[in-house]
């Protein structure tokens, strides 16, 4: 430590040479100059190391010794800046280049998002972007906590934000709002009906009353469990038949049989590239653009264009806010050319069976499938025909009318 506070205060070494050369010791020990390295080179020559300050006061007393003093070297951080005192360029520089460091590290240049896991970075960052807050953007200037209430008020989905300057770094913490728990309703009169034609394999009445039976054929929208419950009053009496409105629920499955189709036409407008090319190289600082090479006129024709985003990042991965961007643009010229139908059809029966899948559900089960294709009017049609097994019911507000409601009816209900 002693070594870095010298080279710090710069320290020079001097040889005292006279008739009594101890009298400058004794005179720099009165006036509590520091003094080491101490080397007799002869008796009348003393070689000592002093701080540069005190060179002036150590002269003062050599000549009140009767020494004379010659400066041997210098060390130290003033000597080093002493040697730029003539290159007033370099001076001028280094001194932009410190208020540059002191000016700049005030400013926002890297916003990090942590917390979030439904809501995207894009979103929280486009909506702080509108409060004012975007890279480039004078950190001690921002209100931290009235920003956060503003963007939280119009991100529904967050429940919590913190933003936190570190330097140049800003970090937005987020808290994402946790959803409650779907309740079931369980007022309400609902029956379960078919959502498609089908013949009743199985039925698993959870609530309610089943009102089909397996190997019926039922159409779409045909009541398969009742919200209904009949209650029958008990043998040789005359208590009239009870009937309870509740939530139908329980599982139908039937065989049905889908058919899809799709179509393509048999002709498509493909790229024929024409062999020009342009590369545009530009640099993004700060959320603002400066393109090095811009041609002057792009392609009479179409043209693909391909962006390629380099971020410039520090040796400990940090990112700054500075992209160079190269974009390649290559033209081209559309014609019509034929399809190839194999392929085609392939593609149709690969869209028609994810169309089926989502149709039966995770829980259906396709017995048979057939597909069939022909080509007219310049168009490729598939279609496909398949036997499946599936969850039919679907649960609808229930419109029956309670038996007993219609006048002239003596039944009871609850």
């Amino acid at each position: 430590m002693g070594r870095l506070i010298n080279l710090m205060r710069g320290t020079v070494t001097l040889t005292a040479a006279g008739r009594y050369p101890e009298r400058l010791l004794n005179l720099c020990a009165q006036e509590r100059i520091p003094c080491w390295g101490l080397v007799w080179v002869d008796s009348h020559t003393l070689q000592l190391t002093i701080h540069r300050q005190r060179l002036a006061l150590v002269e003062e007393l050599a000549g009140r010794a009767g020494c004379e003093i010659t400066v041997e070297g210098s060390r130290g951080l003033p000597h080093f800046l002493l040697r730029f005192r003539r290159r007033y360029a370099f001076l001028i520089g280094l001194a932009l280049s410190l208020l540059a460091v002191c000016i700049l590290s005030r400013f926002v240049l890297t916003i990090q998002v942590t917390g979030n896991e439904t809501v995207s970075t894009a979103e929280i960052l486009g909506e702080l972007n509108r409060l004012g807050v975007s890279p480039g953007v004078y950190g001690p200037s921002l209100d931290r906590k009235v920003i956060a209430q503003q963007a939280l008020l119009e991100l529904d989905e967050l429940s919590w934000m913190s933003i936190n300057l570190y330097g140049t770094r800003l970090e937005v913490v987020v808290r994402e709002v946790v959803e409650p728990p779907q309740l079931v309703q369980e007022e309400g009169y609902f029956d379960i009906v078919a959502r498609t034609d089908g013949i009743v394999t199985q039925i698993e009445p959870l609530q309610g009353e089943a009102v089909v039976a397996e190997g019926d054929t039922v159409a779409k929208g045909d009541v398969l469990i009742s919200g209904i419950i009949t209650m029958e009053p008990p043998i040789y009496t005359d208590f009239p038949t009870r009937y309870y409105q509740t939530q139908a629920r329980g599982r139908v499955y039937a065989r049905t049989w889908r058919t899809l189709t799709a179509a393509i036409p048999t002709q498509a407008q493909v790229k024929v590239y024409t062999g020009e090319e342009h590369t545009a190289i530009g640099l993004s600082l700060l959320g603002r653009r400066l393109d090095f090479f811009q041609s002057s006129s792009f392609f009479s024709t179409g043209y693909d264009k391909i962006t390629e985003v380099h971020p410039l990042t520090l040796p400990g991965g940090r990112v700054l806010p500075m992209m160079l961007t190269v974009t390649h643009c290559r033209a081209y010229e559309t014609e019509t050319v034929s399809i190839q139908l194999s392929s085609a059809q392939t593609m149709l029966e690969e869209q028609l069976l994810a169309q089926l899948h989502s149709l039966i559900g995770e829980d259906g089960q396709i017995v048979d499938l057939q597909y069939s294709a022909r080509v007219s009017q310049g168009r490729l049609d598939v279609t496909l025909t398949a036997e499946c097994r599936e969850e039919i019911g679907q649960q609808v507000p229930g419109s029956g009318e309670i038996p007993g409601d219609a006048p002239g009816e003596e039944n009871e209900h609850e």
